[in-house]
């Protein structure tokens, strides 16, 4: 099963999912078909198929949930340093300018916790921890609007290619125009 948003179940929600697939066990017990099962359970058939598999090969114990799919490589008490770095912000952590990006992060949890994450990996961690992506709501204090006019005047024009002249046309091999 895929997520959208990349996060996975919770545990509440890998509990209530545990409950349906128990639910599905004891329609198994009854021989109710797959189709029947999944339309009552609001599920795939193959979910159901594949539940079946499981439950006739270990019984209830394999239709139990196996937990999160992977462990964070972080403990509590690193992750929660990882946020105090990260609302210190990136000057604080040695960078130039106010922008936290994935790899930035990446390299702070790498040379603070001595622990590799990939770039998408980074972005998993910090949306389980709560931080989202963040588009700046005002301009930048150093954009300089006289430069921005003076590039739109002159530097756009000259780089932008011109158009093809509006002049008719014809694809006919027949046409006068075409030989």
């Amino acid at each position: 099963m895929r997520y959208a948003q990349g996060g996975g179940l919770t545990a509440e929600g890998r509990r209530r999912r545990e409950q349906v697939r128990l639910e599905a066990a004891r329609r198994f017990e009854q021989r109710v078909p797959s189709a029947v099962i999944a339309a009552e359970l609001r599920v795939s058939e193959r979910s159901v198929r594949r539940w079946r598999q499981a439950w006739l090969a270990g019984g209830e114990a394999g239709l139990a949930s196996r937990g999160q799919a992977t462990q964070c490589r972080l403990d509590e008490q690193q992750l929660a340093a990882l946020d105090l770095a990260l609302e210190a912000g990136p000057l604080a952590a040695g960078w130039q300018d106010q922008r936290w990006t994935l790899a930035r992060v990446r390299d702070l949890v790498a040379a603070k916790f001595k622990v590799q994450y990939t770039v998408p990996g980074i972005w998993y961690l910090l949306q389980r921890r709560g931080w989202t992506c963040q588009i700046g709501a005002r301009r930048a204090i150093e954009r300089d609007d006289g430069a921005v006019e003076v590039w739109k005047k002159e530097t756009w024009p000259r780089i932008k290619a011109p158009r093809r002249p509006s002049a008719a046309g014809s694809s006919s091999k027949t046409s006068a125009a075409s030989r």
